[in-house]
Protein backbone atom coordinates (compact mmCIF):
# COMPACT_ATOMS: atom_id res chain seq x y z
CA UNK A 1 0.00 0.00 0.00
CA UNK A 2 2.96 2.24 0.94
CA UNK A 3 4.25 1.52 -2.49
CA UNK A 4 1.66 2.47 -4.11
CA UNK A 5 1.04 5.63 -2.54
CA UNK A 6 4.34 6.56 -3.15
CA UNK A 7 4.50 5.80 -6.83
CA UNK A 8 0.74 7.28 -7.59
CA UNK A 9 2.82 10.76 -5.83
CA UNK A 10 5.96 10.18 -8.19
CA UNK A 11 3.53 9.57 -11.05
CA UNK A 12 1.91 12.69 -10.52
CA UNK A 13 5.20 14.83 -10.12
CA UNK A 14 6.64 13.43 -13.54
CA UNK A 15 3.48 14.33 -15.08
CA UNK A 16 3.88 17.72 -13.51
CA UNK A 17 7.29 17.95 -14.78
CA UNK A 18 6.68 16.63 -18.65
CA UNK A 19 3.27 18.88 -19.08
CA UNK A 20 4.10 22.38 -17.40
CA UNK A 21 7.28 23.07 -16.89
CA UNK A 22 8.84 24.22 -19.83
CA UNK A 23 5.30 25.98 -21.53
CA UNK A 24 4.32 27.15 -17.74
CA UNK A 25 6.49 27.28 -15.24
CA UNK A 26 9.97 28.65 -16.91
CA UNK A 27 8.06 31.77 -18.94
CA UNK A 28 6.27 32.04 -15.69
CA UNK A 29 9.77 32.43 -13.61
CA UNK A 30 11.17 34.51 -16.11
CA UNK A 31 8.57 36.80 -16.33
CA UNK A 32 7.95 37.71 -12.57
CA UNK A 33 12.23 38.02 -12.69
CA UNK A 34 11.32 40.70 -15.43
CA UNK A 35 8.94 42.58 -13.33
CA UNK A 36 10.97 43.07 -10.15
CA UNK A 37 13.95 44.20 -12.77
CA UNK A 38 12.61 46.09 -15.48
CA UNK A 39 9.00 47.62 -14.00
CA UNK A 40 9.62 51.06 -12.26
CA UNK A 41 8.84 50.58 -8.84
CA UNK A 42 7.47 53.89 -8.27
CA UNK A 43 4.46 52.95 -11.44
CA UNK A 44 3.43 49.74 -9.18
CA UNK A 45 2.98 52.02 -6.25
CA UNK A 46 0.98 54.28 -7.84
CA UNK A 47 -0.98 52.86 -9.63
CA UNK A 48 -1.65 49.14 -7.87
CA UNK A 49 0.06 50.00 -4.81
CA UNK A 50 -0.92 50.43 -0.73
CA UNK A 51 -1.59 54.04 -1.33
CA UNK A 52 -4.05 53.98 -4.65
CA UNK A 53 -6.98 54.05 -5.12
CA UNK A 54 -8.45 50.31 -4.82
CA UNK A 55 -11.71 51.35 -6.47
CA UNK A 56 -9.61 51.83 -9.78
CA UNK A 57 -6.77 49.63 -8.93
CA UNK A 58 -9.35 46.45 -7.72
CA UNK A 59 -10.94 46.40 -11.19
CA UNK A 60 -7.96 46.97 -13.00
CA UNK A 61 -6.42 44.10 -11.37
CA UNK A 62 -9.07 41.74 -11.69
CA UNK A 63 -10.22 42.29 -15.21
CA UNK A 64 -6.21 42.13 -16.50
CA UNK A 65 -6.34 38.96 -14.46
CA UNK A 66 -8.88 37.19 -17.21
CA UNK A 67 -5.99 37.75 -20.19
CA UNK A 68 -3.52 35.77 -17.95
CA UNK A 69 -3.83 31.72 -18.99
CA UNK A 70 -2.14 30.69 -15.82
CA UNK A 71 -3.01 27.61 -13.39
CA UNK A 72 -2.78 28.00 -9.61
CA UNK A 73 1.36 27.28 -9.07
CA UNK A 74 2.07 28.98 -12.98
CA UNK A 75 0.39 32.23 -11.38
CA UNK A 76 2.58 32.33 -8.49
CA UNK A 77 5.76 33.72 -9.56
CA UNK A 78 3.85 36.25 -11.57
CA UNK A 79 1.94 36.98 -8.29
CA UNK A 80 4.90 37.48 -6.12
CA UNK A 81 7.16 39.54 -9.12
CA UNK A 82 4.30 41.80 -8.67
CA UNK A 83 3.95 42.22 -4.88
CA UNK A 84 8.29 42.61 -4.93
CA UNK A 85 7.57 45.18 -7.22
CA UNK A 86 5.38 47.35 -4.95
CA UNK A 87 1.72 45.65 -5.77
CA UNK A 88 -0.43 46.36 -2.56
CA UNK A 89 -1.77 42.76 -1.27
CA UNK A 90 -5.21 43.07 -2.05
CA UNK A 91 -3.98 43.84 -5.48
CA UNK A 92 -1.61 40.66 -5.59
CA UNK A 93 -3.72 37.84 -4.42
CA UNK A 94 -7.10 39.36 -6.77
CA UNK A 95 -4.61 38.39 -9.34
CA UNK A 96 -3.70 35.23 -7.93
CA UNK A 97 -7.33 34.07 -7.40
CA UNK A 98 -8.63 35.13 -11.08
CA UNK A 99 -6.57 34.38 -13.54
CA UNK A 100 -6.33 30.20 -12.62
CA UNK A 101 -10.16 30.49 -11.47
CA UNK A 102 -11.43 32.09 -14.71
CA UNK A 103 -8.97 33.37 -17.18
CA UNK A 104 -10.29 33.61 -20.81
CA UNK A 105 -8.92 30.71 -21.95
CA UNK A 106 -10.52 28.23 -19.55
CA UNK A 107 -14.12 30.18 -19.83
CA UNK A 108 -13.77 29.56 -23.64
CA UNK A 109 -13.46 25.89 -23.18
CA UNK A 110 -15.75 26.12 -20.13
CA UNK A 111 -18.16 27.48 -23.11
CA UNK A 112 -17.86 25.09 -25.10
CA UNK A 113 -18.36 22.06 -23.06
CA UNK A 114 -20.88 23.71 -20.23
CA UNK A 115 -22.78 26.62 -22.17
CA UNK A 116 -23.00 30.24 -22.09
CA UNK A 117 -24.81 30.13 -18.44
CA UNK A 118 -21.93 28.74 -16.75
CA UNK A 119 -19.26 30.85 -18.32
CA UNK A 120 -21.10 33.93 -17.14
CA UNK A 121 -21.76 32.38 -14.00
CA UNK A 122 -18.33 31.94 -13.43
CA UNK A 123 -17.17 35.21 -14.31
CA UNK A 124 -19.77 37.50 -11.95
CA UNK A 125 -18.92 34.17 -9.22
CA UNK A 126 -15.03 35.18 -9.92
CA UNK A 127 -15.22 38.50 -10.20
CA UNK A 128 -17.61 38.64 -6.68
CA UNK A 129 -14.80 35.93 -4.87
CA UNK A 130 -11.62 38.45 -5.74
CA UNK A 131 -12.91 41.44 -4.87
CA UNK A 132 -13.90 40.14 -2.00
CA UNK A 133 -10.62 38.35 -1.19
CA UNK A 134 -8.86 41.90 -1.86
CA UNK A 135 -10.93 43.67 0.97
CA UNK A 136 -9.71 40.97 2.98
CA UNK A 137 -6.06 40.87 2.64
CA UNK A 138 -5.87 44.69 3.00
CA UNK A 139 -7.86 44.96 6.05
CA UNK A 140 -5.82 42.22 7.95
CA UNK A 141 -2.67 42.78 5.81
CA UNK A 142 -1.99 45.93 4.20
CA UNK A 143 -1.25 48.29 7.47
CA UNK A 144 1.64 45.43 8.50
CA UNK A 145 3.41 46.27 5.48
CA UNK A 146 5.61 49.37 4.78
CA UNK A 147 5.22 50.85 1.56
CA UNK A 148 7.30 54.36 -0.07
CA UNK A 149 4.54 56.91 -0.29
CA UNK A 150 4.00 58.42 -3.58
CA UNK A 151 4.37 62.40 -3.73
CA UNK A 152 4.10 62.72 -7.65
CA UNK A 153 1.58 64.87 -9.37
CA UNK A 154 2.52 62.93 -12.47
CA UNK A 155 2.09 59.47 -13.25
CA UNK A 156 6.23 58.04 -13.35
CA UNK A 157 7.03 56.00 -16.31
CA UNK A 158 6.40 52.72 -15.73
CA UNK A 159 8.79 50.95 -17.88
CA UNK A 160 11.18 51.19 -21.37
CA UNK A 161 10.28 50.91 -24.25
CA UNK A 162 12.94 47.53 -24.92
CA UNK A 163 12.11 46.53 -22.22
CA UNK A 164 8.22 46.54 -22.52
CA UNK A 165 9.16 44.28 -25.27
CA UNK A 166 10.96 42.21 -23.41
CA UNK A 167 8.05 41.45 -20.94
CA UNK A 168 5.85 40.92 -23.94
CA UNK A 169 7.73 38.77 -25.57
CA UNK A 170 8.13 36.77 -21.92
CA UNK A 171 4.17 36.47 -22.28
CA UNK A 172 4.15 35.22 -25.82
CA UNK A 173 6.32 32.28 -24.30
CA UNK A 174 3.80 32.07 -21.76
CA UNK A 175 0.45 32.11 -23.50
CA UNK A 176 0.73 31.40 -27.07
CA UNK A 177 1.00 27.45 -26.36
CA UNK A 178 -1.70 27.26 -24.37
CA UNK A 179 -4.10 29.96 -26.32
CA UNK A 180 -2.96 28.23 -30.17
CA UNK A 181 -3.04 24.33 -28.74
CA UNK A 182 -6.25 23.24 -27.57
CA UNK A 183 -5.87 20.17 -28.47
CA UNK A 184 -3.66 17.71 -29.97
CA UNK A 185 -0.13 16.56 -28.65
CA UNK A 186 1.93 18.33 -26.45
CA UNK A 187 4.57 18.57 -28.33
CA UNK A 188 3.03 21.40 -30.45
CA UNK A 189 3.05 23.44 -27.33
CA UNK A 190 6.82 22.86 -26.85
CA UNK A 191 7.63 23.70 -30.14
CA UNK A 192 5.40 27.18 -30.11
CA UNK A 193 7.32 27.56 -26.77
CA UNK A 194 10.53 27.00 -28.15
CA UNK A 195 10.12 29.44 -31.53
CA UNK A 196 8.74 32.07 -28.96
CA UNK A 197 11.53 31.93 -26.27
CA UNK A 198 14.45 31.74 -28.72
CA UNK A 199 12.96 34.88 -30.51
CA UNK A 200 12.88 36.25 -26.99
CA UNK A 201 16.48 34.99 -26.25
CA UNK A 202 17.83 36.84 -29.38
CA UNK A 203 15.90 39.89 -28.61
CA UNK A 204 17.58 39.73 -24.88
CA UNK A 205 21.27 39.59 -26.06
CA UNK A 206 20.88 41.92 -28.97
CA UNK A 207 19.14 45.12 -26.97
CA UNK A 208 19.48 44.50 -23.18
CA UNK A 209 22.58 45.48 -21.37
CA UNK A 210 24.09 42.35 -19.96
CA UNK A 211 24.35 43.72 -16.56
CA UNK A 212 20.12 43.92 -16.35
CA UNK A 213 20.31 40.66 -18.49
CA UNK A 214 22.40 39.44 -14.87
CA UNK A 215 19.84 41.33 -13.17
CA UNK A 216 16.84 39.48 -14.40
CA UNK A 217 18.55 36.15 -14.17
CA UNK A 218 19.35 36.76 -10.50
CA UNK A 219 15.71 37.79 -9.67
CA UNK A 220 14.55 34.95 -11.62
CA UNK A 221 16.69 32.23 -9.80
CA UNK A 222 15.44 33.55 -6.83
CA UNK A 223 11.46 33.02 -7.33
CA UNK A 224 12.81 29.44 -8.65
CA UNK A 225 14.66 28.70 -5.61
CA UNK A 226 12.23 29.82 -3.23
CA UNK A 227 8.99 28.41 -5.39
CA UNK A 228 9.49 25.74 -7.54
CA UNK A 229 10.46 22.71 -4.69
CA UNK A 230 7.47 23.49 -2.93
CA UNK A 231 5.40 23.34 -5.27
CA UNK A 232 7.03 19.44 -6.36
CA UNK A 233 6.27 18.67 -2.59
CA UNK A 234 2.31 20.32 -2.97
CA UNK A 235 2.30 17.81 -6.25
CA UNK A 236 3.63 14.93 -4.93
CA UNK A 237 0.73 14.87 -1.58
CA UNK A 238 -2.04 15.76 -4.25
CA UNK A 239 -0.92 12.53 -6.35
CA UNK A 240 -1.15 10.00 -3.17
CA UNK A 241 -4.43 12.13 -1.80
CA UNK A 242 -6.29 11.33 -5.24
CA UNK A 243 -5.29 7.52 -4.93
CA UNK A 244 -6.65 7.52 -1.53
CA UNK A 245 -9.85 9.21 -2.05
CA UNK A 246 -12.69 6.62 -3.12
CA UNK A 247 -14.22 8.02 -6.86
CA UNK A 248 -17.63 6.79 -6.11
CA UNK A 249 -17.76 8.28 -2.48
CA UNK A 250 -16.77 11.87 -3.86
CA UNK A 251 -19.92 11.17 -6.18
CA UNK A 252 -22.12 10.82 -3.70
CA UNK A 253 -21.43 13.82 -1.81
CA UNK A 254 -21.35 16.02 -4.69
CA UNK A 255 -25.11 15.95 -5.59
CA UNK A 256 -27.90 18.47 -5.66
CA UNK A 257 -27.36 21.95 -4.66
CA UNK A 258 -26.82 21.94 -0.59
CA UNK A 259 -24.58 23.67 1.21
CA UNK A 260 -22.53 20.35 2.11
CA UNK A 261 -22.46 19.64 -1.74
CA UNK A 262 -21.06 22.79 -2.27
CA UNK A 263 -18.15 22.88 0.81
CA UNK A 264 -17.29 19.24 -0.49
CA UNK A 265 -16.90 20.66 -4.18
CA UNK A 266 -15.19 23.35 -2.59
CA UNK A 267 -12.69 20.93 -0.36
CA UNK A 268 -11.76 19.28 -3.27
CA UNK A 269 -10.77 22.04 -5.58
CA UNK A 270 -8.49 23.40 -3.02
CA UNK A 271 -6.56 20.54 -2.14
CA UNK A 272 -6.72 18.83 -5.68
CA UNK A 273 -4.40 20.32 -8.94
CA UNK A 274 -6.29 20.89 -11.92
CA UNK A 275 -4.08 22.48 -14.83
CA UNK A 276 -6.24 25.45 -16.61
CA UNK A 277 -8.57 23.96 -18.70
CA UNK A 278 -8.62 20.73 -17.63
CA UNK A 279 -11.18 21.32 -14.77
CA UNK A 280 -13.87 21.95 -17.61
CA UNK A 281 -14.28 18.18 -19.20
CA UNK A 282 -13.77 16.88 -15.10
CA UNK A 283 -16.79 18.68 -13.82
CA UNK A 284 -19.10 17.99 -17.08
CA UNK A 285 -18.25 13.79 -16.18
CA UNK A 286 -19.60 14.65 -12.24
CA UNK A 287 -22.65 16.57 -13.29
CA UNK A 288 -23.95 13.63 -15.55
CA UNK A 289 -23.55 11.13 -12.93
CA UNK A 290 -25.89 13.74 -11.08
CA UNK A 291 -23.36 16.62 -9.56
CA UNK A 292 -25.47 20.27 -8.68
CA UNK A 293 -24.56 23.07 -10.84
CA UNK A 294 -23.96 25.00 -7.57
CA UNK A 295 -21.13 22.60 -6.69
CA UNK A 296 -20.43 22.29 -10.38
CA UNK A 297 -19.75 26.13 -10.45
CA UNK A 298 -17.71 25.98 -7.18
CA UNK A 299 -15.33 23.00 -8.32
CA UNK A 300 -14.87 25.34 -11.63
CA UNK A 301 -13.69 28.07 -9.89
CA UNK A 302 -11.41 26.29 -6.85
CA UNK A 303 -10.20 23.63 -9.10
CA UNK A 304 -7.85 25.54 -10.98
CA UNK A 305 -8.00 28.34 -8.87
CA UNK A 306 -6.07 26.81 -5.77
CA UNK A 307 -4.75 23.71 -4.84
CA UNK A 308 -2.34 22.72 -1.95
CA UNK A 309 1.70 23.33 -4.06
CA UNK A 310 -0.69 26.67 -4.35
CA UNK A 311 -1.06 26.53 -0.43
CA UNK A 312 2.57 25.79 0.83
CA UNK A 313 3.54 28.08 -2.26
CA UNK A 314 1.96 31.17 -0.99
CA UNK A 315 2.89 30.44 2.80
CA UNK A 316 6.80 30.19 1.52
CA UNK A 317 6.63 33.44 -0.69
CA UNK A 318 3.98 35.57 0.95
CA UNK A 319 4.07 34.27 4.40
CA UNK A 320 2.31 31.47 6.69
CA UNK A 321 -0.27 34.29 8.44
CA UNK A 322 -1.24 35.57 4.65
CA UNK A 323 -1.90 31.53 3.46
CA UNK A 324 -3.90 30.80 6.71
CA UNK A 325 -6.37 33.78 5.38
CA UNK A 326 -6.44 33.60 1.94
CA UNK A 327 -7.41 29.50 1.81
CA UNK A 328 -10.02 29.38 4.24
CA UNK A 329 -11.43 32.56 3.03
CA UNK A 330 -11.49 31.06 -0.67
CA UNK A 331 -13.13 27.87 1.05
CA UNK A 332 -15.80 30.01 2.77
CA UNK A 333 -16.30 32.28 -0.29
CA UNK A 334 -16.80 29.00 -2.80
CA UNK A 335 -18.92 27.36 -0.55
CA UNK A 336 -21.43 30.37 0.00
CA UNK A 337 -21.20 31.44 -3.70
CA UNK A 338 -21.69 27.55 -4.84
CA UNK A 339 -24.93 27.39 -2.49
CA UNK A 340 -26.44 30.37 -3.09
CA UNK A 341 -26.22 30.44 -7.21
CA UNK A 342 -27.36 26.48 -7.12
CA UNK A 343 -30.59 27.53 -5.23
CA UNK A 344 -31.27 31.20 -6.79
CA UNK A 345 -29.53 31.34 -9.93
CA UNK A 346 -29.62 28.40 -11.78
Amino acid sequence: MLKDLIMAGLLAVEDYIALHVLTCLVPAFLLAGAMVTFINRGAILYYLGEKSNKIISFPLAGVSSFLLAACSCTVIPVASGLYYSGASIGVVFILLWVAPAANILALTYTGNILGVEMVISRVVAALLMAFTVGIVMSMVFEKKRKVEAIHKDKAPQIIAKKELILILLILACLLLPNYFVRSGGYIYKVLIWAVTTLIMIIYAISVIEKARIKEWLRETWWFVRIIFPLLLVGVFIVGIIGRILPEAWIKNWLGGNSISASFFATLIGAVSYFATMTEAPFVDTLMKLGMGKGPALTLLLTGPGVSLPNWLAIARVFGFKKAVVYVPTIIALGTLIGWLFGNFIF
